[in-house]
């Protein structure tokens, strides 16, 4: 591990312009993922700026019916929440699918959606990556691809992003809060908080240098049948070959999001118009741009299977 420098931050306002003023400067909370990268020096900051002592570990209803969500609640103290667990059962579902109980006690809520991925090749110094060197080149692609993306894939990378909360998250339509750097503050819905890979796969979300998630806003309770599904190869500590996080209505309609196929959360708005028809019809069209490899093309029949599953569960 290379040497670092480090603070504890007071105000979110002092956290946010410390992180501005040094490009290597990173936030730290749980650090589940960011001290295993700079133990294998993929992540290498030479500044860490501690965020626990910030009040952002609260959870709060908010004057519109939903959830305002603080950026330090961890995941346990999240999926434990009775009004989580009442109204937002696809999300307590999610976060206790991933991990283990002393992973979850100690990650955050916003560390969570910022995860990086778990592609075997991003974690092997030795082996070309575009997101830890940029135009290194992809080893995933002609290498092993079984856990790999499906779609919104590009020549340039095709890893998956490895968050369970994030599905639950996308598929309720939250909204990310954050403070930029300026002190100007921003409401990012979930759907643009993560980019596809394209030529630049090493940025992987929209957020500025120095911008900090302060919390996760959720809508109104939508009701219905929440459903949370993971597909792996084994029960635990395992990542998803394929999940699905949905919400189902009583005549059929609703709303679903998938894991382990993209670089992203992946949700097609026209396929969950396509969910009354069954489970076929809404992953011919989740799926239409699929670009599979030899070795994981099955995740697209795994996709309907799983969904299928989940509507059979949620209609009894």
């Amino acid at each position: 591990m290379k040497a670092f420098t480090y603070e504890r931050a007071i105000t979110v306002e002092a956290a946010v312009k410390a992180a501005a003023g040094n490009p290597d400067a990173k936030f730290i909370a749980g650090g589940t993922n960011l001290l295993d990268l700079m133990k294998l020096e993929i992540e290498r900051p030479t500044h860490l700026i501690d965020v626990n002592g910030l009040d952002l570990n609260s959870i709060a209803a908010t004057a519109e019916g939903g959830l305002r969500i603080g950026a330090l609640v961890t995941n346990t103290a999240l999926a434990a929440d009775e009004r989580v667990r009442r109204d937002y059962g696809l999300l307590s579902r999610a976060i206790l699918a991933g991990a283990s109980g002393q992973l979850r006690n100690k990650a955050s809520t916003a560390g969570n959606l910022l995860q990086r991925t778990r592609c075997p090749y991003f974690y092997d110094p030795n082996q070309p990556c575009n997101k830890r060197q940029p135009g290194s080149g992809c080893s995933a692609i002609g290498g092993f691809s079984r856990q790999h993306a499906v779609v919104g894939t590009s020549d340039a990378c095709i890893a998956t992003h490895p968050s369970d909360m994030a599905i639950a998250m996308r598929a309720l339509d939250a909204v990310v809060e954050t403070m930029k750097p300026d002190g100007s503050k921003r409401a990012i819905p979930i759907a643009e908080l993560h980019r596809l890979p394209g030529d630049t796969p090493h940025i992987e979300t929209i957020l500025q240098r120095g911008e900090f998630i302060t919390a996760v806003l959720l809508p109104p309770p939508i009701g219905g049948k929440h459903v949370y599904r993971k597909v792996r190869d084994r029960a635990s500590y395992a990542f998803a070959l394929v999940s699905v996080g949905a919400v189902i209505q009583p005549d059929g309609s609703g709303r679903f999001a998938v894991g382990g196929v993209a670089h992203k959360p992946w949700r097609v708005d026209d396929a969950d118009a396509e969910l009354k028809k069954g489970a076929k019809a809404a992953t011919a069209v989740l799926m239409a741009d699929a670009h599979t490899t030899e070795q994981n093309r099955f995740k697209v029949d795994l996709v309907e299977r799983t969904l299928g599953a989940v509507l059979a569960e949620a209609r009894g």
